[in-house]
């Protein structure tokens, strides 16, 4: 084995073209983790904006961007138990993704489901993570609850639809397009709202109102995102995509019992982490490795072309997943 690898950095902060090729050493499992020989990268919005400079990797970690991958386990730390060098996997990442090989805690690694290629079992950690840990653990959604998700067509929409389907919610999205909002009502949504063209808070209100709300615009969506909401509903944050800082009337909150909450992934413990890793192995897997589920990918590239991937992304115009080939 040669002692570098590719990578990809980020020569400063800015757009794709920041995107820079380069050569590291390649990482060493300390104890509690793996190295994986990165076969495919995810693509994830957290990795732009780290690029742009507005997402510091935490303490410790790989500055390096991307936050999952799959892969083949090359390389085992002291106490590691649970995998073997030559395990497939799927792995959430503290960072450090854009590249041939990737150290992470061993805890966070699922195996790749039955079935399932490299290419699409890349698209699954970041996701299915935010979604199960937001949707279901934080949100509490349960079986015939009115749940709106915005951002349908987007890699969390496309699982938090396929979940929240299967087990018994009634699924309402938002999507920018006619193609898209048809992509969600094929994975299973009720209504797809383009909210272009309608109003997802009338459409709501005459539904009930939502129970669950799953949100990662923000902006002038949290006060309309309140008026939609039933009577002791619940929002969930995920992102800001038109920014954090709103006006909003909190007697509304206290009078009809609402409750606003939301998390970021990567800042959370490794113990978090793993928490969430585990039930998903329990309660998720299985339905992968069915085939009752399954990621949606949208579009491949090459590890050399990041800049094209993060382009794509930042366009807007996916349906799904986007990753990265890397051996």
């Amino acid at each position: 084995m040669t002692q570098d690898m590719r990578v990809i950095e980020i020569a400063q902060a800015g757009g794709p073209e920041v995107l820079t090729p380069a050569r590291r050493p390649i990482p060493a499992a300390k104890a509690g983790e793996v190295v994986i020989k990165v076969a495919y990268a995810g693509v994830n919005r957290p990795d732009a904006l780290q690029r742009a400079g507005l997402y510091n990797p935490p303490p410790g970690a790989s500055d390096l961007p991307g936050l999952e991958c799959s892969g083949t386990i090359s390389a085992i730390g002291e106490g590691v138990s649970d995998w073997k060098v030559g395990d497939q996997v799927c792995a959430l990442l503290p960072g450090g993704g854009y590249a041939e090989y990737v150290a992470t805690p061993a805890a966070h690694c699922l195996p790749v489901p039955q079935g399932m290629s490299l290419d699409r079992a890349a698209c699954l950690p970041e996701t299915f993570f935010t979604v199960w840990s937001n949707v279901f653990q934080r949100g509490g959604l349960t079986a015939g609850e009115r749940f709106l998700i915005h951002g349908g067509s987007s890699g969390i929409g496309t699982t938090a639809i396929q979940l929240a389907n299967h087990f018994g919610a009634r699924v309402f999205v938002t999507a920018g397009s006619a193609e898209k909002c048809q992509a969600c009502l094929d994975l299973g949504a009720e209504r797809a709202i383009n909210y272009r063209e309608e109003d997802f808070v009338e459409i709501l209100r005459a539904e009930g109102g939502a129970n669950l709300i799953l949100d990662m615009v923000g902006g002038d969506y949290l006060p309309r995102n309140v008026k939609c909401l039933a009577d002791d509903g619940r929002l969930v944050q995920i992102a800001f995509l038109q920014g954090p800082k709103v006006a909003l009337n909190f007697a509304q909150v206290m009078t009809r019992r609402l409750t606003i909450t939301g998390s970021t992934l990567r800042p959370q413990s490794d113990l978090a982490k793993a928490k969430i890793a585990a039930a998903l192995r329990e309660h998720v897997w299985p339905l992968l490795d069915a085939g009752r589920i399954g990621p949606v990918m949208d579009s491949e590239f090459a590890l050399e072309d990041a800049a094209k991937a993060h382009a794509r992304m930042e366009s807007s115009g996916h349906i799904g997943k986007i990753v990265m080939k890397v051996a």
